[in-house]
C-alpha cells in the first residue's frame, strides 16, 4: 500500500530527526551511502518511521536526513537496537554528525496555486 508522506500540527505535530553529517574531504558519496543505508534499515523494520528526504549539498561537502517520526521516543528505540547503533556509527570513520529533534511549529503552503 502506498505510503503519503504529510505534515501535521494538530492533534500532534510531526516529530523530526534531522541529520547534519559534514562529510571528510572527498568523503560525501560515502557518507550519502551510509546514512541511507541506515534510514532504509529503519524503513523497514521501525514502526515509528514515517518518511526521509536524504540530500547532498552541491558544494560536495554535507549530507541532510530529513526524518518524520511518529515521536520523540522513536530515537530512543532506534539507537536500542544494536545493528541499528552499529550502521549508525560507521558514518564517524567518513564525517562528523549531528543530530537534533524538531516538532513542527507552523507549515507555510504557497498562497498561489500552480497553473
Amino acid at each position: 500500500m502506498p505510503h503519503n508522506a504529510e505534515f501535521q500540527l494538530a492533534p500532534q505535530p510531526t516529530v523530526f530527526v534531522v541529520n547534519v553529517i559534514h562529510a571528510h574531504p572527498g568523503k560525501q558519496e560515502e557518507a550519502f551511502r551510509i546514512i541511507q543505508d541506515v534510514v532504509h534499515y529503519v524503513a523497514e523494520r521501525k514502526a515509528g518511521f514515517l518518511w526521509s528526504t536524504l540530500s547532498k549539498s552541491t558544494d560536495g561537502k554535507t549530507v541532510v536526513n530529513i526524518e518524520a517520526i511518529q515521536g520523540a521516543g522513536n530515537v530512543d528505540e532506534f539507537f536500542s537496537d544494536p545493528v541499528f547503533a552499529e550502521k549508525f556509527k560507521a558514518l564517524d570513520a567518513v564525517s562528523k554528525s549531528e543530530f537534533h529533534i524538531y516538532e513542527v511549529g507552523d507549515l507555510v503552503l504557497p498562497a498561489l496555486s500552480a497553473t
